[in-house]
């Protein structure tokens, strides 16, 4: 199952919190096309059929094709000093 580094756990936090109408959400992450990647958004509650990962109080929301895809990966996050993050996918080690 994905997991969550403790920088992209509080990254999904950060974007939740600055969300008011998803306070108690998650961040959902789509396989849009297996060729194309994925898409990446704020959810107020996970979908029926959604995954959801939870870790240290972040919320990832994982439809079907993620919840497959991303079954033995590391999501990581990169925080810029302007606000942005910059989230990446490695392998589980």
């Amino acid at each position: 199952m994905l997991t969550l580094t403790h920088t992209a756990a509080e990254a999904v936090k950060n974007i939740v919190a600055s969300t008011p109408d998803a306070a108690d959400g998650g961040v959902r992450i789509r396989e849009t096309d297996p060729a194309s990647g994925f898409e990446l958004s704020i959810a107020k509650e996970p979908q029926p059929e959604d995954t959801v990962v939870v870790t240290e109080g972040a919320r990832v929301f994982l439809d079907g094709g993620a919840t497959q895809a991303l079954e033995d990966r590391v999501l990581d996050a990169e925080m810029g000093q302007d606000g942005s993050v910059r989230f990446a996918l490695a392998a589980q080690g």
